[in-house]
């Protein structure tokens, strides 16, 4: 029986990817939306059609109670024991003209929606003595960013939770770390970092692809990676 991973924000550029890899090496994966649930559905079928298990989720990671509740309806099937936590979201000013909106939406889905997800499927996972889980960071929490004080604040959060979490599950064979991407080539980004930016910034002078990410993920994942935990993995091409 092939094991269950749930992949957050799923639809997007590097979610897409990571349900794509995780697909290809045989686990039977749940693709996470919310508001692109079309989206969501597609990589869903992408996988179907090169014979993988998928299938689509919605729910909306800053609402606690929702987000239980579908959860707890697909333990019945089986625990969820791989859970890659990607939903984000960006919403950028300078923090002398951020809004407090602005503050607590990027905190509400990255940082609330990591506990919102994650702390359910604790027990189950527990259970089976075997787990991984994967946040998706940024290296804005590692080096800070102009414009992202919200952004960079959540994922910094993020990185102080996967160390502690990672202490608490290490007896029960469960790993916990973090990949924190740099300049990664998606639809948003290209509209964000020009090529002088990208050779300006990055030593290897190109912005990285989601499927270098998701090679990662899958690799943390695996049983390859039984003593990886409580790590901040970026991929950012010698960004410092």
């Amino acid at each position: 029986m092939s094991k269950r991973a749930l992949v957050t924000g799923g639809s997007g550029g590097i979610g897409r990817a990571i349900c794509q890899a995780l697909g290809a090496t045989g686990f039977e994966v749940m693709v996470h939306g919310c508001h692109h649930m079309d989206r969501a559905e597609a990589v869903a079928q992408a996988i179907r059609d090169q014979g993988g298990k998928a299938e689509a989720l919605c729910f909306d990671v800053t609402d606690a109670e929702q987000t239980r509740l579908v959860l707890e309806r697909l333990q019945p099937a089986g625990p969820i024991q791989v859970l890659v936590n990607n939903a984000g979201l960006y919403d950028d000013a300078p923090m002398a003209g951020m809004t407090g909106d602005q503050w607590q939406r990027v905190i509400g889905v990255s940082l609330n929606g990591f506990f919102n997800v994650t702390q359910p499927l604790l027990l189950p996972m527990i259970q089976t003595r075997w787990g991984r889980i994967v946040t998706i960071t940024s290296i804005s929490g590692l080096i800070g960013n102009r414009g992202q004080v919200n952004y960079a604040a959540a994922k910094a959060g993020l990185h102080g939770a996967t160390k502690a979490l990672a202490l608490e599950l290490a007896s029960r064979h469960i790993t916990v770390n973090a990949v924190a991407p740099g300049i990664i080539s998606t639809a948003a980004t290209k509209d964000t970092f020009s090529a002088d930016a990208i050779d300006r910034l990055v030593p290897m002078k190109r912005a990285g692809t989601v499927e270098e990410v998701a090679a990662l993920v899958s690799f943390l994942v695996s049983d390859s990676a039984a003593y990886i935990s409580g790590q901040i993995l970026s991929v950012n091409g010698a960004q410092a």
